[in-house]
């Protein structure tokens, strides 16, 4: 069996209704949907919240998802769209992200997803500390283990990821930026991991993804600084593929995003994926084991048609038509 999710009518990221449809699935294989639960199960805890806070969790859009169509079939969109807390990173929000990415995790026609903004000025704010001042210690610390979580998640979808940083992408927006593969960015977008300045430590990845991307050195620098960037910098220090000028409608990096993504449409899904895979584990030993994986990630693509047909393609001399199989 498998699960589609239908998005009922009604305005973008506005309303929050879905229409379960189950097909059979060839493969027999059991269908699985991550429940929606209330935001106290999110921080690991009871059912202590009450029914109206569940209900007004389950009812309102934070993050949403769009297919793009057409030529463009097989991007997939991200709508962050917290508009009241500037995308703040609460329990609503952050379950809300976690099903989606779970979603997409599954999904093998999905090829490219763009992470973006649908409030202007902002890709994502971080943390919502007026959330956070309500939670003692321990619920703290289970909150911020979902969202760490939630990083992980995001960095391990399949496909590749692009961050259209519009804005401003700050302590955990930052985090979910470099949770993405890709990053793109207006020259007037600030990005920083400002923890330290609110008597804080990144802890959705950021300490340990930052130095990765950068290095120790300036990773260090700026996070014991809390400093913020703009775009052209974080181009310059390497934490952003591309950057570009605002526009007027104030989305250049989303556009920029969404060329950069319809240059991966194109390739051969499983190729793409399966090199996904052997750069982010292979990044994470020693390189003789890096090889080895590199070569298991190699032998799933020798089987595949698209490999039949990018030989054949080449042959011919006529563009490969790859369906991810």
């Amino acid at each position: 069996m498998s699960i589609l999710l239908r998005r009922l009518p009604g305005p973008r990221c506005s309303s929050w209704r879905w229409l379960r449809v189950i097909l059979p699935d060839p493969h027999g294989r059991t269908p699985h949907l991550t429940p929606r639960h209330g935001a106290r199960l999110l921080a690991g805890g009871g059912h202590s919240h009450s029914r109206r806070q569940h209900t007004e969790a389950a009812a309102a859009a934070e993050v949403d998802l769009k297919r793009l169509d057409g030529e463009d079939d097989g991007i997939v969109e991200v709508l962050m769209c917290r508009h009241v807390a500037r995308n703040a990173l609460g329990h609503v929000f952050v379950s809300q992200m976690r099903e989606l990415v779970s979603t997409l995790s599954s999904d093998s026609a999905v090829r490219v997803v763009v992470f973006k903004s649908l409030v202007p000025g902002v890709f994502c704010a971080g943390a919502d500390l007026k959330e956070r001042a309500q939670m003692d210690n321990s619920e703290s610390d289970l909150f911020v283990h979902s969202l760490r979580a939630l990083m992980t998640h995001i960095a391990s979808l399949p496909m590749p990821t692009i961050a259209a940083v519009d804005g401003v992408a700050l302590g955990g927006g930052l985090e979910l930026a470099l949770a993405c593969d890709l990053r793109c960015a207006a020259y007037s977008a600030q990005m920083g991991l400002i923890e330290t300045t609110r008597g804080l430590l990144p802890g959705a990845g950021g300490s340990q993804r930052l130095p990765r991307m950068l290095g120790m050195t300036l990773a260090k620098e700026l996070i014991f600084t809390g400093r913020r960037v703009g775009g052209q910098t974080a181009l310059e220090m390497g934490l952003v593929n591309r950057a570009v000028e605002q526009n007027k409608t104030g989305d250049a990096a989303y556009r920029e995003a969404l060329s950069l993504a319809r240059e991966i449409l194109p390739q051969a899904p499983i190729a793409v994926r399966m090199a996904k895979e052997a750069m982010n584990r292979g990044v994470e030993v020693d390189i003789s084991s890096a090889m080895a994986i590199e070569r298991m990630c190699y032998a799933r693509v020798i089987p595949t048609r698209d490999r039949q047909e990018g030989m054949a393609a080449f042959i011919e001399k006529r563009p490969p038509r790859y369906i991810g199989e």
